[in-house]
């Protein structure tokens, strides 16, 4: 096992902390279950040579405890010891299975649990660059070979060690020749299996990418489905949905090619064990050097030998399977947090007492010569600087692509600027507690995400508020009538991504969600964007009553959003070129005014 492997098994180790006395006991058990397996071989061959004995054999050995008994006596108590040591042996193993796979499962809930919110706190950046299918595998797939790994491989392993050497110690006290001979024939055998788990090794990680790659190509599809549809895309999509397979398919061969060589391998070297023990133990028999039940007490001994090593070589086939899984999760676990929260936890937010009477802080935005790139080369902000005072509202407008959205990512916290700073109220971001700002932030997005469950808990998430008081916030927002057309109202279920509302009802829903909270800054990426004009006139209203004394942010792609803005910042390339109010910048007869003409002739939106 690797450096970087140790330390990362050692890591994984501290899970265990809560099942020492299962995990201990577990361990315990390992000696007397080798003992109970080790002894029965020895029985058999004594019972053989009770019974030669019996028929005047003198050379057989016999073991003092029953060379005083008659041989019915002999035999019959060798028969109820053996008997004894497999019911005791099927018990303990009963015992030590039951108690790791529930140690086993234990360590993989816990483990799940921390790469879930592992996850869920790595910045967007990281998820940017990383496949939801890839990212599910490591949580369900290369967590399950975990658990497989702990739950039949490890302790496992360490069971046959001690079989091994209890078996090599009764072999060497019985017949030490024979004994050195089966032990001598260990040592090629267990260098090539080594070899070949080396190469295996390898193989099961490119088997593991290319199932991740496969859960990323069938998540991809899914997600995207209507429009493989819309554009009768099935056909291509398939043909590389099936190279995909077909490259997990090789991967999987190349695996099954070690695992097979290895059995057949080992399976060989056994036959040829037996082999040499029957024609060097056939020669002592005859020559008088050993009895027959020595002879067969070796034969039995020198099957079971490698019964521990066939198993040894299915288990490391399964912790090399493993140890790639324990790599992969690693990987996931060292992922460095670029957005680390150095603030500490705040209370839960109050909800809303009253529409429009914004939390005790002013809402003060500034952007300090901010720069900022999602690649090296391809710069998004420029040195960009504005200042947004409290109460004020502003609107960003500009062409695609000069960085709009990426300044309220950036006021949000979801990305961290490579240069320069972003302060809320004299404060810098980062020093804020993370709770804190996103309390004070409240965002509507263009494309609204709702979660699987009922109405009320989309709208609650994180928010302590009682059915009736979320009642009148909805009623206090126009969110009345659609309550009215949902069967059962705020207890209405949603589907996924709230699939059974329409696009405007979701967006109506969001803007609800921010206002319960209460925020000091509100932040809109054209909120208003999917609904009816009659929809849209009620919210308005309602939302003029929600920025009353708030700071706002506003990207806007319609004239009548944007001219009802105390200023306008008009962005190209990540630097604000104009500013000002509507009628300011269309005297000016920049960009703005040039954008402003064109919508309004029906050419274009700002």
């Amino acid at each position: 096992m690797a450096g970087s492997d140790l330390q990362r098994v050692l890591r994984l180790g501290r899970y265990l902390g809560r099942d020492r006395r299962r995990l201990s006991l577990t361990l315990v058990l390992l000696i007397p279950v080798a003992l109970a397996g080790a002894i029965q071989p020895l029985l058999v061959g004594q019972a053989i040579a009770v019974l030669r004995r019996f028929g005047g054999d003198t050379k057989e050995s016999v073991l003092p405890l029953l060379q005083g008994l008659d041989t019915p006596v002999a035999v019959r108590l060798i028969v109820v010891v053996l008997l004894c040591s497999v019911l005791l042996r099927l018990a303990l193993q009963g015992v030590q299975t039951f108690n790791i796979q529930a140690v086993g499962q234990r360590l993989t809930a816990r483990i799940r649990q921390d790469l879930f919110a592992h996850a869920m706190n790595l910045s967007v950046r990281f998820h940017d660059r990383m496949p939801v299918g890839k990212l599910l595998t490591r949580l369900t797939s290369d967590v399950d070979a975990l658990a497989e790994v702990f739950g039949s491989g490890a302790v496992g392993v360490l069971g046959d060690l001690v079989t091994l050497v209890v078996i090599a110690a009764t072999m060497l006290l019985v017949e030490w020749r024979l004994g050195l001979l089966l032990l001598a024939a260990q040592i090629p055998v267990t260098l090539v299996i080594l070899w070949l788990q080396r190469r295996y090794r390898k193989a099961n990680y490119r088997v593991r990418e290319e199932l991740s790659q496969l859960n990323a190509d069938f998540q991809e599809n899914l997600q995207g489905l209507e429009v493989v549809q819309m554009f009768r895309r099935e056909s291509v999509n398939g043909k590389r949905f099936h190279a995909t397979g077909q490259a997990y398919r090789q991967a999987v061969n190349g695996t099954i090619f070690f695992d097979s060589s290895i059995s057949a391998f080992i399976e060989w070297v056994a036959l040829g064990a037996v082999a040499i023990v029957l024609a060097l133990g056939g020669w002592m028999v005859t020559a008088g050097a050993m009895g027959l039940g020595t002879l067969t007490t070796f034969i039995l001994y020198s099957q079971r030998l490698f019964d521990p090593l066939r198993q040894l070589a299915e288990r490391f086939t399964q912790i090399q399977g493993g140890l790639t899984a324990v790599e992969r999760i690693g990987e996931l676990l060292e992922e460095p947090l670029e957005i680390v929260d150095r603030g500490a936890e705040v209370s839960a937010p109050a909800p809303l007492s009253q529409l429009g009477s914004p939390r005790g802080l002013g809402g003060e935005v500034v952007f300090d010569n901010v720069s900022f790139a999602y690649r090296p080369d391809e710069p998004i902000l420029r040195n960009l600087s504005f200042r947004i005072a409290a109460g004020e509202h502003v609107a960003l407008v500009g062409p695609t692509g000069s960085g709009k959205s990426t300044v309220i990512r950036l006021l949000c916290r979801l990305y961290e600027p490579q240069q320069g700073r972003i302060l809320l109220d004299g404060q810098d971001i980062r020093n804020l507690p993370m709770q804190e700002l996103r309390q004070q932030l409240g965002v509507v997005l263009q494309d609204t995400f709702l979660f699987s469950g009922t109405v009320g808990e989309n709208l609650r998430l994180d928010v302590p508020i009682d059915d009736t008081r979320l009642g009148d916030i909805c009623r206090d927002l126009g969110l009345e009538p659609l309550l009215d057309r949902l069967p059962e109202g705020l207890d209405t279920t949603l589907r996924e991504r709230g699939g059974n509302l329409s696009s405007g009802e979701r967006q109506l829903l969001a803007v609800v969600r921010v206002a319960i909270r209460n925020p000091t800054v509100l932040v809109m990426d054209e909120a208003t964007a999917f609904m009816d004009p009659s929809t849209e006139a009620t919210l308005q209203r309602d939302l003029d009553r929600l920025l009353e004394k708030r700071t706002a942010v506003v990207i806007a792609h319609r004239l009548a959003t944007v001219e009802a803005a105390d200023r306008i910042f008009v962005l190209r390339r990540g630097q604000v070129i104009e500013q000002g109010t509507h009628l300011e910048l269309r005297a000016l007869g920049g960009l703005y005014a040039e954008l402003a003409e064109l919508q309004e002739r029906g050419l274009a939106t700002l």
